[in-house]
């Protein structure tokens, strides 16, 4: 009967998404040494091994990865077959949420997101994740749960809805020449610039508008995140860009000085997306009701 218990469907999924008996037994308020003997059970279950380690990390095994979409899909519907029919009580609901979002988004949003979450149900757990996921199945397979910021790169059934549209604009210092007087494009391009990109690539659209204009800047650095370029920013004269109100409280904190790019760049459409399998989960549609307060104007 140790094969129809149901507990291990829950911790298999948790590990699963976290590749470590630790985080998993954190996810689910337990221990590490207990998470060890259950994912002892669920390797005599299946047979297989389930984790291995990769020196100093846990990585999935190929039965694992197979086995990964289906027991996700298993426990959600699981946890829509017991909740109780009727009007949600978010003050009852003890779940946890995997949200990828920037680094910038996070900084702007991610403490009005919590503090909308903790206001009514205590019990929920957001975890932020960085956007290493993106581009993957990552939906499908629900290792995220809800994704926010630029969406790009998703699977083809995922339910996309924007939520607002923003601007670029650029961030100096105040002793920085471009803090002051009007910014033309020969003197925008006359520049040095730090670029933030994940995959440390250099050209975006402004090397597009720029070269048509038959000019081009000089890019000094590239960096993984938002908040490391405006701190490269604060320290020395390099311009870096960032997104117009979501980008705007954390450049003042930092006594940085934004001004408008003089190009004609295509706006920032910022939106969520989830799996169709969340549409109907109520308390799944209780956060991006929450998402949809905290960043909508």
């Amino acid at each position: 009967m140790e094969s129809l218990d149901m507990n291990l469907l829950v911790a298999l999924d948790a590990l699963l998404a976290e590749n470590s008996v630790t985080a998993a037994a954190d996810r689910l308020h337990t221990s590490a040494p207990a998470m060890s003997r259950t994912l002892a059970r669920i390797r005599r279950v299946l047979g297989d091994p389930v984790l291995v380690r990769a020196g100093r990390h846990l990585v999935p095994t190929p039965r694992a990865l197979e086995l990964r979409a289906e027991v996700r899909a298993l426990v959600e519907r699981a946890h829509a077959v017991l909740t109780p029919a009727g009007d949600l009580d978010p003050a009852t609901v003890t779940r946890s949420f995997a949200v990828q979002a920037n680094d910038g988004l996070v900084a702007v949003a991610g403490t009005r997101l919590i503090a909308a979450v903790r206001a009514e149900a205590p019990g929920v757990t957001l975890r932020f994740l960085s956007e290493s996921l993106e581009g993957t199945s990552a939906l499908r397979d629900g290792r995220v749960d809800l994704e926010i910021g630029v969406i790009g790169h998703v699977e083809q059934e995922a339910r996309v809805e924007q939520l607002l549209t923003d601007r670029m604009v650029g961030v100096v210092r105040p002793e920085h020449p471009l803090a002051r007087g009007r910014v033309t494009p020969r003197r925008l391009a006359a520049a040095d610039h730090v670029v933030v990109s994940r995959r440390g690539r250099s050209h975006g659209p402004i090397d597009d508008r720029l070269a048509e204009l038959g000019l081009q800047r000089r890019v000094v650095a590239t960096m993984p995140s938002l908040s490391a370029s405006l701190l490269m920013a604060r320290d020395m004269d390099v311009v870096c860009l960032a997104s117009a109100s979501l980008g705007s409280a954390t450049v003042k904190a930092l006594g940085l000085r934004m001004f408008e790019l003089p190009l004609d760049l295509p706006p920032l459409a910022i939106g969520m997306a989830w799996h169709p399998r969340n549409d109907a989960d109520r308390v799944h549609r209780w956060l991006r009701d929450r998402v949809r307060q905290v960043l909508r104007p």
